[in-house]
C-alpha cells in the first residue's frame, strides 16, 4: 500500500477553482451534456438533475427540456453482453440526437463508466463516435477520466489507484476489481490499460496523458494536448480530488469554444465538475421526509446484490446495528426447475416482515460464476430476473417505505424493472459524495425514495448509516 502523501510528494497544492468558475466558462455556450450511465450508482455524485431509465426522443425531450446540464439516462449496460451494449448506446445517442433537434440544441455525450475500470471499454466510446459521425459529428478525442476521491478512486502519473487515506492506496490492476469474471484486467497504468482493453489497436505510446502537474499548475501544455487530438484519439488525466477536475473541465471548455468535440468515459465525480455543480451535503431525515409524501406504516426494503468484500462487510454491520429481517435467493435455485417455488416462499416471507419493521432481500453470498465472460452475464442476468420478480411483488403486495438496492447491476434492474421507474430526479448524496436518493417521478414507486448504492463504495458502517437516516 502507498500512502496519499507518499503519491502527492512534489506534487503542486490543488488550484482553487470554484463551482462559480466552471459554470462562468459554461455560460459562453457549453452544451449540455447527455449521460449514458452503465449502471444507476453514477448518479451518486450530483443533484437535481433528471434520470431516465427509457430513452425514447420523448423521454429525452422532456429531460432536456428541463434546462438541466446534464441528463442521465440509465442503459444498464455492465449487464449486457457486447452486441446489446452496442445496440443501447446506438439507440440513446441517436434518440437524444433527435430530440436536440426538436429543441434546437447541440449536445455532448458522457459515457459513464466504473471508477474500478470495469465495463464495456473501448466498445462503448467508440460506438458512440460512430454513431455521432453517421450524424455529421466528428470526434477529436476520448478522454479517459475514472477517479473517484470520495470513493478512494485516485490517479497520479497515469496510474490509477484505489484505497482510502487511512489504509493507503493500492495499484487498481492489483485489486479484487482487476479480477472481475467479466471484464478483468491486468494493468494499472491507465496507458498500459487502454492498450490492453483495445487488443494493442491504441499502444500505450499513442495514448495522450495530462498529469496533475500540468492541471495543477495551469500549464500551456493541457491545452496544447487537448488542441493536438484528433480522430478520436485516447487522454488519460490524472485527478486526486475536485479541484482538479474543476482544472480539467475549464481547461476542457475551453477547447470546446474552440471547436474541439470530445467523448468522455469518466467515473462518477467528473459529471458533477464539468456542469459547476457544487458538492452537495448529505441529505438529512428532514429532506427524505420532504420528498415522501405520507409516512409508510411498513419497514424499508434493503435489496442487496453485489458480492463484493465491502458489501458483505456492510451487511454485516447491519445486522449488528439493526438485525432487520433477512431473505436469500438462493442463486443455485434459481438457476433450476425450483425457481418459481423458491421465489413465490420468498415473496411471502418478506411481504409479511415489511408489515413489522425493515427486510433485508439479498442473493446468496457464494458468486457463481460462468464458463466465461458471456456465461458469467447470463448467470447474472438470471439471478437480477429473480431480484426483480421479488421486488415488483413486494411493490404491489406491502408498498416499502424506501428502497435501497446495493450493487451497481441490482440497483439498475430494481429502479427500471421492478419499481418500473421511467422518470426521476436525483435529489442528492446520502452520504458524503457517494450514495445517490431518486425521487420516482412516474411509476408505480412514485413517492417512495430510491437509495441506489454502489457495491464498491462507502466504509463498513455506511449501510447501516443510510438505514438508520431513512428510519427514524
Amino acid at each position: 500500500m502507498i500512502s496519499r502523501d507518499e503519491l502527492l510528494a512534489g506534487l503542486p497544492p490543488a488550484r482553487p477553482i470554484s463551482p462559480e468558475d466552471v459554470r462562468t466558462a459554461r455560460a459562453r455556450g457549453a452544451r449540455p451534456l447527455i449521460v449514458l450511465d452503465d449502471d444507476p450508482t453514477g448518479t451518486q455524485s450530483v443533484a437535481g438533475l433528471p434520470v431516465l431509465n427509457a430513452w425514447a426522443p420523448d423521454d429525452l425531450e422532456w429531460a432536456l427540456g428541463t434546462g438541466a446540464a446534464a441528463v442521465y439516462v440509465m442503459t444498464n449496460s455492465r449487464s449486457l453482453d457486447p452486441e446489446a451494449a452496442a445496440r443501447c448506446n446506438v439507440e440513446v445517442v441517436s434518440a437524444a440526437l433527435e430530440a436536440a433537434r426538436r429543441l434546437g440544441i447541440e449536445v455532448d455525450v458522457v459515457s459513464r463508466g466504473d471508477s474500478t475500470l470495469r465495463g464495456h471499454f473501448p466498445l462503448e466510446p467508440d460506438t458512440i463516435r460512430t454513431t455521432l459521425a453517421e450524424h455529421g459529428i466528428g470526434v477529436d478525442g476520448v478522454v479517459v477520466v475514472p477517479a473517484f476521491g470520495d470513493a478512494g478512486r485516485i490517479t497520479v502519473n497515469s496510474v490509477h489507484y484505489a484505497g482510502n487515506d487511512a489504509a493507503g492506496y493500492l495499484p487498481v490492476g492489483e485489486t479484487e476489481f482487476a479480477r472481475d469474471a467479466t471484464f478483468g484486467y491486468r494493468s494499472s497504468d491507465l496507458r498500459d490499460w487502454v492498450a490492453e482493453k483495445t487488443g494493442g489497436r491504441v499502444p500505450a505510446d499513442q495514448v495522450a496523458t495530462i498529469t496533475l502537474s500540468e492541471l495543477r499548475s495551469a500549464s500551456e501544455s493541457v491545452a496544447a494536448t487537448l488542441e493536438g487530438l484528433s480522430e478520436g484519439r485516447p487522454v488519460v488525466v490524472d485527478i486526486v480530488e475536485e479541484a482538479d477536475l474543476r482544472a480539467l473541465a475549464l481547461a476542457l471548455l475551453e477547447a470546446q469554444a474552440r471547436g474541439k468535440r470530445f467523448v468522455f468515459r469518466v467515473g462518477p465525480p467528473f459529471v458533477r465538475a464539468m456542469i459547476g455543480q457544487a458538492v452537495r451535503e448529505p441529505l438529512t431525515a428532514e429532506d427524505v421526509a420532504s420528498i415522501r409524501p405520507a409516512e409508510s406504516a411498513n419497514g424499508g426494503l434493503i435489496v442487496v446484490g453485489s458480492h463484493v468484500g465491502l458489501t458483505t462487510r456492510q451487511l454485516d454491520a447491519l445486522r449488528e446495528r439493526r438485525a432487520p429481517a433477512e431473505f436469500e435467493i438462493d442463486v443455485a435455485t434459481v438457476l433450476t426447475d425450483a425457481r418459481d417455488a423458491h421465489l413465490s416462499d420468498v415473496i411471502d416471507a418478506v411481504s409479511d416482515a415489511l408489515t413489522r419493521g425493515n427486510a433485508v432481500v439479498r442473493t446468496s453470498r457464494t458468486l457463481v460464476k460462468g464458463a466465461d465472460g458471456d456465461d458469467s452475464l447470463r448467470i447474472a442476468r438470471a439471478v437480477s430476473d429473480a431480484v426483480v420478480q421479488v421486488v415488483r411483488t413486494v411493490l404491489d403486495r406491502t408498498p416499502p417505505r424506501f428502497v435501497i438496492a446495493k450493487g451497481g447491476i441490482t440497483s439498475s434492474d430494481v429502479a427500471a424493472r421492478g419499481l418500473e421507474i421511467g422518470r426521476a430526479i436525483v435529489r442528492g448524496p446520502m452520504l458524503p459524495g457517494i450514495v445517490s436518493l431518486w425521487e420516482p417521478i412516474t411509476g408505480p414507486a412514485r413517492g417512495v425514495p430510491y437509495i441506489v448504492f454502489a457495491g464498491n463504495v462507502g466504509g463498513d458502517q455506511s449501510l447501516a448509516d443510510v438505514a438508520d437516516k431513512l428510519s427514524d
